[in-house]
């Protein structure tokens, strides 16, 4: 197994590919839909509960990974800012043909503008591409995490998972 979580604080392929919260590409190509990154056994289950379809299970035991059934999922993000450890997304790869909507967690200022070219980054922080922000969510029921949305390349869809931070 390559080196994932444990040594790297990033998850890897693998890990992602057996925790159960990635969407097949059928799934992907029908619309906007989670992408549960969860890949450690911690007492959490924010997500199971947040899920207004019931497209999110943990279970009984509170250290279960969320698994996603995806048919369930309508992609409306409320799962993302629930999460604190945020590891979830959503991906539209029906945004555009060029362009994917890549949604995410956003705890920093200053907030970023509608309309905004920002550096996209992967899981590590590493800068992959160029975005555009979409849209800015922040109601009182997400706790004051921001869920942004951002397109992207189509190609970066399953990498992109944040932007590079705005100067303040």
């Amino acid at each position: 197994m390559t080196k994932g979580v444990v040594y790297t604080g990033v998850p890897s392929e693998e890990e992602l590919k057996q925790a159960g919260g990635v969407p097949d590409q059928e799934r992907l190509a029908k619309g906007p839909v989670a992408v549960i990154e969860c890949v450690q056994e911690i007492p959490c289950n924010p997500c199971e509960a947040a899920c207004p379809f019931g497209a999110i299970k943990v279970g009984d035991q509170i250290t279960n990974l969320p698994v996603l059934d995806a048919q369930k999922c309508t992609g409306c993000g409320t799962c993302v800012a629930a999460c604190p450890g945020l590891a979830i997304f959503t991906v539209d790869m029906t945004y555009s043909r060029q362009e994917a909507a890549v949604e995410f967690p956003y705890e920093y200022r200053p907030l970023p503008e509608v309309g905004v070219i920002v550096e996209a980054v992967n899981r590590s922080g590493q800068v992959i591409g160029k975005g555009r922000i979409l849209r800015v969510r922040q109601p009182k029921q997400f706790m004051r995490t921001c869920v942004v949305q951002m397109a992207v390349a189509r190609e970066l869809a399953g990498e992109a998972r944040g932007m590079k931070r705005l100067p303040r």
